[in-house]
């Protein structure tokens, strides 16, 4: 048995829970790691996260990384709460913080990582690799008509930043500096993976869960109108066309993982990560999705989208609560602060722009251990766990 110890910050998000769900589930080997701690800010009770039973696990909420005015410092609190802390060798790194204010946005998630790293660093002489999750933002897709890199397509990992006025504004390129400075002259290294549209299952919200948002749509709009009923796409038809690719969470977690445990490769490199080489539309995926919940997709008509989600649960609000009650579903996953309702919109109306990522490193690094799945695969699945989780009926 292998002595390595991983510690996940946001285990509670996206990424950071399948990470931890696949280390509990054994990937790579069940030897591979001996414990897990899985670290989130906000409560978590270990029975909603359908994280599977391990010995391996040690579950630390509560731990708020940015507080400065607390009666002990990280590392001690990291100590006191985290079992063996002192050998933690992987870092998996997925903790972020939502500000409206770029500025403010960037100087808290590129503190987040510091502190974070700067702790880790200082209680365990062990640490070997710290895998960082980013994001394709780093390529400027989000500027929608003014992407820097719509005419270099597929895009390249080798890719140049985006010149300013943009590039302060990315806290990714913030954090890659932070880890590239703290890391110098030490016995660990780096690597960062850059996934597009991430899809997957959260038990405790989340602010860019678009698989939260279309399965508590789609699931209301099914008992609403029934089975077997049209749903016209949220979207522009330009938005229907275009290409991307989706990044399933366990994809992305499977990726870190084994980028981390080969670090004479991955070290201060930085992977594309999707669910395909091939790209994709929405006029492909939304049948798949809409599917699942018993409905038609469609696109849009002579150019007229369908609801926008959030505004048609909110519209339905009464509704959705009803179906709690007969359902038995957990509440607070409509209508909380802790969910971008306008997300669905934005990726389904304004990235209008065909934006494939190569995987041609991610899959060369990999080799035979590369990891892909479908629509349905990544969708369906997410959906699945929604349903376990008593989120959705």
């Amino acid at each position: 048995m292998s002595e390595n110890h991983a510690i996940v910050f946001g285990a509670s998000g996206v990424n950071g829970w399948a990470v931890v769900n696949a280390l509990l589930q054994g990937y790579p080997s069940e030897d591979a790691f001996a414990s897990v701690t899985a670290l989130t800010n906000r409560q978590l009770s270990l029975q909603d996260t359908l994280w599977p039973k391990s010995p391996k696990l040690d579950l630390v909420s509560g731990i708020d990384l940015l507080v400065d005015a607390k009666p002990e410092t990280l590392e001690d609190e990291l100590k006191r709460k985290v079992a063996n802390a002192d050998k933690i060798t992987h870092v998996y790194f997925f903790a972020y913080i939502m500000d409206a204010d770029p500025k403010a946005e960037v100087h808290k998630n590129t503190e987040l990582v510091k502190r974070s790293v700067l702790a880790i660093q200082n209680v365990s002489s062990h640490l070997k690799f710290v895998v960082l999750g980013t994001g394709a933002k780093s390529y400027g897709s989000h500027l929608l008509e003014q992407f820097p890199c719509r005419d270099q397509v597929p895009l390249k990992e080798s890719l140049p930043r985006m010149p300013e006025p943009f590039a302060s504004q990315i806290f990714y390129y913030h954090q890659v500096d932070q880890l590239s400075w703290i890391s110098q002259g030490k016995s660990w290294s780096f690597c960062e993976l850059m996934p597009d549209l991430v899809v997957g299952f959260v038990p405790n919200n989340n602010y860019y869960c678009m698989a939260q948002i279309l399965a508590t749509y789609l699931a209301l709009y099914a008992k609403i109108n029934g089975k077997g009923s049209e749903v016209v796409f949220p979207g522009s038809q330009r938005s229907w066309e275009c290409l991307s690719q989706d990044s399933s969470q366990d994809v992305i977690a499977k990726t870190a993982i084994y980028a981390s445990l080969h670090p004479q490769e991955t070290s201060g490199q930085r992977y594309n990560v999707t669910d395909s080489a091939r790209p994709a539309s929405w006029s492909e995926k939304w049948p798949v999705i809409c599917e699942y919940f018993g409905l038609r997709g469609t696109g849009p008509r002579d150019g007229v989208a369908g609801p926008v989600p959030n505004e048609y649960l909110v519209e339905h609000y009464n509704e959705w609560r009803e179906l709690e009650k007969e359902e038995g579903l957990k509440t607070g996953r409509v209508g909380n602060n802790k969910s971008y309702g306008d997300f669905a919109r934005v990726m389904m109306t304004l990235c209008n722009l065909d934006r494939q990522l190569d995987m041609s490193k991610t899959h060369a690094m990999m080799g035979s251990a590369k990891v892909e799945t479908d629509s349905r695969g990544a969708w369906w699945t997410a959906f699945d766990r929604f349903r376990r989780a008593k989120i959705i009926p």
